[in-house]
């Protein structure tokens, strides 16, 4: 199926710089990437990345610093996401379900649960728009099979018990054996005026956006067009044309017209157009040859 606008949302924690990269120069495809940034692989997505060419502003970046939780986490999504699917109005989102942003995982340095990342999926699902959700990164192997497990089901409004059932990988999920896990005691160096001063610089790269092309209609101001009266629907049909409405009409003397009423002249055609353009052109010759007496 085709879709005239794509929204790709990435919340692994390493930036989306294939994607980005991949539509950096067009406006039918909008990339938002939340991910650590700094000294940490792949060492993209500056909060200045903002696309180019037609795909200028079309870029949305970011950046973090370590630990951020569940309760900054949303603080940041749920605003940006909501400016974006009100300026870009996609028919169609991608969201890259990364789980290697969760507390514990192997090379992350974040601090998300299962539920404060399923929080994202639950936002996007509430769009109402259609959605592909796509796995990423995730290097806690344990985590990764919980977090996709407990979002297929948030995608699919299915609820499952924390409980996890009796299978073959039992015991790879000990000592609790529960699908949620609790976030570690690790520093949340991402502080709110930090995330806010980010937060605005996207806003103001949203505003830069034009509208969604057949989405956003702009009134017209009162004085711009004078109403029309109405004269010409109470006019009889039988009766010539009111000096008025006649006004109203602009020609082009080099037009040809079927109009009855075309004043001196009478109705034009091809023979009184030729002949107006000779009378014309022996009229400039003649006053050439004055000027050149």
């Amino acid at each position: 199926r085709y879709h005239q606008r794509v929204l790709y949302i990435d919340i692994d924690i390493h930036h989306g710089d294939g994607v980005e990269e991949a539509f950096y120069t067009t406006d039918r495809v909008m990339t938002v990437s939340f991910h650590k940034y700094g000294e940490y692989f792949p060492g993209t997505g500056d909060l200045r990345d903002i696309g180019a060419g037609k795909g200028k502003y079309y870029a949305v970046n970011y950046p973090l610093r370590d630990g951020i939780d569940d309760e900054s986490y949303e603080a940041i999504f749920k605003p940006v996401i909501s400016k974006v699917m009100e300026t870009f109005q996609p028919s169609a989102v991608v969201l890259q379900c990364g789980s290697d942003s969760l507390s514990g995982d192997r090379l992350g340095c974040f601090n998300l649960t299962i539920k404060g990342h399923a929080k994202c999926v639950e936002f996007v699902k509430s769009f109402n728009l259609p959605m592909l959700m796509l796995g990423g990164g995730g290097y806690t192997i344990r985590n990764v099979a919980r977090c996709w497990t407990y979002e297929t089901a948030v995608a699919l409004d299915t609820e499952i018990p924390n409980e996890l059932p009796y299978n073959d990988y039992f015991e790879y999920f000990g000592p609790d054996f529960k699908l949620h896990i609790s976030p570690s005691n690790m520093t949340n160096q991402n502080t709110n005026e930090y995330l806010e001063k980010i937060k605005q610089r996207l806003f103001e790269n949203l505003r830069m956006l034009p509208h969604a092309p057949g989405v956003q209609m702009q009134p017209i101001p009162e004085d711009a067009v004078q109403e029309d009266s109405g004269d010409e629907e109470e006019d009889d049909p039988e009766k010539r044309i009111s000096i008025r409405n006649s006004n109203k009409r602009i020609s082009c003397d080099e037009e040809f017209s079927d109009s009855e009423d075309e004043g001196e002249g009478g109705r034009k055609n091809v023979a009184n157009f030729k002949k107006a353009k000779r009378v014309k052109a022996e009229e400039e010759k003649e006053e050439e040859e004055k000027k050149g007496e």
